[in-house]
């Protein structure tokens, strides 16, 4: 089984325009390659779990994921199972509230079953490069977003 090495984050302006950003790294052919994109109206969490969600979409076949995050919505929930939880009490919280995110979230789980993944936080913005790459790209796609729909509002 290959293991591919992920890094992810996600970035929402004030106004809700998002990115997301990704760093995949295949150690046994050498393989780096950046993805990134964006959403018009969205939140922080969503993009940070799009970001976790599109790049292990990419990988073809069942990989050892070390998916790394700055994101402790996505990290601790999948660590802790929380996602595979809600889904079983119809997508209920421990409190009885629906949770938030579920179409992403079913996302995850696909993706939580189709490779073997260990979840791995790191601070953000503590100089981890990798994670910092993540968190430009993110942020950059954010910024464009901003910058497309300010044009599209005049059109």
């Amino acid at each position: 089984m290959e293991i591919v090495h992920i890094w992810t984050d996600g970035s929402c302006l004030r106004d809700g325009r998002g990115g997301w950003g990704a760093v995949l790294w295949q150690p046994s052919v050498e393989r780096y390659q950046e993805i990134y994109g964006s959403a018009k109206s969205t939140t922080n969490n969503r993009m940070e779990l799009q970001a976790a969600i599109n790049a292990l979409e990419l990988l073809k076949d069942s990989c050892e994921v070390l998916l790394t995050s700055d994101s402790e919505y996505v990290i601790k929930n999948m660590k802790r199972h929380y996602p595979f939880r809600w889904k079983a009490q119809g997508w209920r919280i421990s409190s009885g509230a629906t949770t938030v995110n579920i179409d992403l979230w079913e996302q995850m789980i696909i993706q939580h079953y189709k490779h073997k993944i260990e979840y791995l936080w790191v601070k953000g913005h503590a100089g981890n490069p990798t994670n910092e790459i993540a968190d430009r790209l993110a942020t950059e796609a954010a910024r464009y977003q901003l910058k497309m729909g300010s044009k599209g509002d005049k059109m």
